[in-house]
């Protein structure tokens, strides 16, 4: 026995319970196990990568399971199933009118005011060396957080749209919040809105979020994120000794509805506050009717916290009067919005 070199031995172990099980009438499907009997590290094979994936996967989707994902409260969700959509129709808010005569149709426009999807992907390489030796512990948390970031990703996509909105166009072509959208005075006649209070401080925004089915901003949802494990023969592992574990999705986030916030730069006081809640309240439709736009949510970064509170919360103004917009919009914190 001291004459056969330990590594020799150990393999020739192995190819004797092989034999067997194949002389038995097991096929390469029962053999697989007998693979990995423990000779300190695993071998690798279609079984167990997959056994593998499995727990890199579970640790994925506690990390993912764990993000409180706050997008959906700016953005309405809207499926996609083309590379592209089109939003021509939201340059206005229709209403309802009385039937008189023949109807007044809203149709879905054809328009060049598209929001295409895109392809996101986030992917951890394991070295082969690594899962032969079974050094495998860091992965757990590793994969976790990958979890985390995919999750994460559509909060990065929306808030920073949003916190971009004045130096980027949405779909009628003016910079979101901007100066010069077309709207309806009272009468009727067309005329010029702004949305925007100026300013170059932290960014605040003013909306009505109290409507299901339309917000100022969209995530446009293609395909949702998902894990993909390697397969044994992957080029990756031929080329580099590398297994790829990789999550992916397709979507992508844009401008709706400016109607429904009003976004600044400039000290947010009493006196911006209000003038924001006359900005969005004062709208009206083609035939003079009031869009009904109301200052429903103040959204805020983390230096304007304390100012928002003041006017949302407080019982009392600077000088002990009574605070007059004490709960007349509720508040939302995003660290985007810095």
């Amino acid at each position: 026995m001291k004459s056969i070199p330990r590594l020799a031995f150990v393999w020739a172990v192995s190819l004797a319970v092989v034999g067997l099980a194949l002389a038995f009438g097991y096929g390469p499907s029962h053999t697989e196990g007998v693979a990995l009997m423990g000779f300190g590290g695993m071998l690798i094979t279609p079984s167990s990568l997959a056994s593998l994936a499995q727990g890199f996967n579970a640790a994925f989707l506690r990390g993912f399971e764990s993000v409180p994902s706050t997008y959906k409260q700016v953005a309405m969700v809207i499926p996609s199933t083309s590379d592209a959509e089109n939003y021509g129709w939201m340059k206005d808010i229709p209403g309802m009118r009385e039937w008189v005569g023949q109807r007044t149709i809203n149709n879905l426009e054809s328009s060049p005011a598209q929001l295409k999807n895109k392809t996101w992907e986030h992917t951890i390489g394991v070295s082969r060396d690594n899962i032969e030796d079974d050094k495998l512990g860091i992965y757990s948390n590793l994969f976790a957080m990958q979890g985390e970031i995919v999750a994460r990703h559509p909060d990065d996509l929306v808030w920073g749209l949003l916190a971009a909105g004045f130096a980027t166009k949405g779909f009628d072509g003016q910079y979101f919040f901007d100066t010069d959208h077309v709207g309806y005075t009272r009468a009727g006649a067309e005329a010029s809105w702004s949305n925007t209070g100026g300013g170059s401080g932290a960014p605040w925004f003013l909306m009505d979020l109290s409507r299901a089915y339309m917000k100022p901003l969209i995530f446009q949802d293609r395909r949702k994120p998902a894990f993909r494990p390697p397969k044994v023969d992957d080029e990756s592992v031929q080329k580099e000794n590398t297994y790829l574990y990789s999550a992916d999705a397709r979507y992508n986030a844009g401008f709706g509805f400016h109607q429904l916030a009003y976004g600044s730069k400039a000290t947010l006081d009493a006196a911006a506050y209000e003038a924001a809640r006359v900005k969005l309240a004062g709208q009206f439709r083609p035939d003079g009717s009031p869009l009904g736009v109301n200052g429903t949510h103040l959204v805020v970064g983390p230096s304007n916290e304390a100012e928002a509170r003041k006017l949302l919360v407080a019982e009392t103004d600077a000088a002990g009067a009574t605070n007059v917009w004490r709960g007349s919009a509720q508040l939302i914190v995003s660290p985007w919005l810095e």
